[in-house]
């Protein structure tokens, strides 16, 4: 199966997009896309990234890092928690999470009827 990456949609606005490897630990982040692969290797990387869920859109924040080299680094995704080696969240491109990423809450009710 073929991934073209490139054709993911990346949002143009707000803060300059990075690696998710290269996020600060505990920042709240939001996925833009994913690099396009360059061999088959990534091209199957890739493909994983997108099943376990580093989608646009998808809120994501590193949880922790490994020792010497840093890997792994535990990185959270929506509610789901997973370890990858640094060269796999390179490819996951995040940016800093801002306001236009907040989802509205709904106004809070007493439970009273008026």
């Amino acid at each position: 199966m073929n991934i073209d990456a490139a054709a993911l949609p990346h949002s143009g606005a707000g803060p300059a997009r990075a690696g998710l490897d290269s996020l600060p630990l505990h920042a709240q982040a939001v996925v833009t896309g994913l690099l396009p692969a360059s061999d088959a290797l990534e091209q199957g990387v890739l493909l994983r990234l997108l099943e376990i869920g580093f989608l646009p859109g998808e809120a994501v924040r590193v949880l922790a890092r490994g020792g010497v080299g840093a890997d792994p680094i535990a990185v959270r995704v929506g509610q789901s928690t997973f370890a990858l080696r640094r060269r796999e969240a390179s490819m996951v491109q995040v940016r800093l999470q801002g306001p236009q990423d907040l989802v509205a809450q709904p106004p809070q009710t007493s439970g009273r009827e008026a």
